[in-house]
């Protein structure tokens, strides 16, 4: 008897649960106070009332304020789907809201506004704290990577630290005191191609004021015996340089670095922020000394093959048409590609250094090519002008800074920042690209 009289109310229970008397009894507990119709994405705010997104999103554009349309509390951050909310709904009212999603995709106010509101979105997600994807124990499998190439940098930066006193000394003493030691260091650096005439140096005793006195019949003859035309117009070329300067003439990073301090650091920050105004500046101040060879290395001319071995910072000869298409080309398109074809062309002098900005180079084409697709699925290429603009004075006006307190800057200070940027930077550009890809995906899910 008591299972008999407990069916009928087990079928009363049952029947309120249905969802038609469900959208009966409850129907208005489902409600947008915006549009007074079924929740469509319903968003819930701080506060904790829910509109339709697409409500929110109109509510916003109209009165640009972070509050709620109904009691007027600011919300923080940027509000969501409610996902449980949402499910119940499209559950209970489906072909309701399936009417609603048509209406609203066919109105392009709702639609411009929703992107609108996405947009400020965007934007507000770099402020947001990213707690949740930091790992308190260390950062896991990325920051172990993180600090060993931190500590592979920081042991690069304590070599060259330690061994630039021995190669710069050169290109501050005068030719007339070289030694022949001192001699064959300056001959080595040619290139490969010079140790095959290192010895016949050594039997001669060929210092500094020797050197200065030999000419082209010198070298084609005994003791030297140099026939190999190339090697000898190398040679001279070189020496004429020698005897201009004074010195030794920079041959690699460091060399130069010691030479112009002031012009590496302003040339390593300048590439890494803007590196087409910086080849611009290169073009318009620094036609002969860097951009020359520069052009020469990366855009090389055909003619300009043998063996590799006019040294690369004495081709002052202008460029060919060829060669202004291919830079220009590369210019507009991958500026940092021209840096990394440089530093790669000096892979056998610098080999971790050159490494090191082959990647810094790389990364910094993804995060331009990331940035130039958000503008793209933002709908906002046509800023870019103005974008070009502000960039362009922001850039000028640090320069001009730098310019009027480099002589007051110490010299330990202008080192830590040049090899901060050289060695340091890349990683953290890694982490960068990482963010921005994560960023990418979520916008696409």
């Amino acid at each position: 008897d008591e299972t008999l009289q407990s069916e009928p109310e087990r079928a009363k229970v049952e029947a309120c649960t249905t969802p038609e008397v469900g959208q009966q009894v409850s129907a208005s507990e489902f409600l947008c106070h915006c549009c007074y119709d079924i929740l469509v994405n319903p968003t819930t705010l701080n506060c904790g009332h829910s509109f339709c997104r697409h409500c929110l999103a109109l509510w916003w554009v109209s009165s640009k304020k972070n509050e709620c349309p109904e009691c007027r509390e600011k919300w923080e951050g940027f509000p969501k789907v409610n996902i449980l909310l949402r499910d119940v709904t499209e559950k209970l009212f489906s072909d309701a809201i399936e009417q609603r999603k048509e209406d609203i995709q066919q109105n392009s106010d709702i639609a411009h506004s929703l992107a609108t509101f996405q947009k400020y979105g965007n934007d507000q997600i770099p402020t947001v704290p990213n707690t949740g994807r930091i790992n308190p124990r260390g950062g896991g499998f990325f920051s172990g990577v993180l600090t060993a190439l931190t500590c592979v940098a920081v042991v690069l930066l304590g070599y060259h630290w330690s061994s630039r006193e021995f190669e710069d000394h050169l290109v501050y003493k005068p030719v007339a005191k070289w030694t022949s030691e001192e001699v064959i260091c300056w001959l080595e650096q040619l290139g490969p191609w010079a140790s095959h005439y290192k010895e016949r140096f050594l039997l001669e005793k060929v210092n500094g004021r020797l050197l200065l006195t030999l000419r082209e019949e010198d070298f084609t003859k005994e003791p030297y015996s140099i026939e190999n035309s190339n090697h000898r117009k190398a040679i001279l070329d070189e020496l004429e340089y020698v005897k201009t300067l004074g010195v030794k003439p920079p041959q690699n990073l460091w060399e130069y670095k010691a030479v112009n301090p002031g012009k590496s650091l302003f040339l390593l920050y300048a590439l890494k922020i803007s590196p087409r105004l910086s080849m611009l500046y290169l073009y318009v101040f620094d036609y002969a000394e860097a951009f020359l060879p520069f052009i020469h290395t990366i855009c090389p001319m055909q003619e300009d093959k043998y063996e590799a071995i006019v040294p690369k910072l004495l081709d002052l000869k202008d460029p060919s048409w060829k060669q202004w298409r291919e830079f220009i080309v590369k210019y507009l398109f991958l500026p940092y590609q021209l840096v990394a074809e440089f530093a790669w062309d000096w892979l056998d002098v610098h080999y971790w250094t050159s490494r090191f900005i082959i990647v810094n180079a790389m990364l910094l084409s993804v995060l331009e090519i990331l940035s130039f697709w958000r503008l793209w699925s933002r709908r906002e290429l046509k800023t870019i002008p103005h974008r070009m603009w502000r960039h362009f004075w922001k850039v000028s006006i640090q320069s001009l800074l730098v310019a009027i307190f480099w002589p007051f800057i110490p010299q330990f200070v202008c080192n830590c920042l040049f090899y901060w940027a050289l060695y340091f930077n890349p990683i953290i550009n890694i982490d960068l690209v990482v963010k921005e890809v994560r960023h990418l995906e979520t916008q696409v899910q």
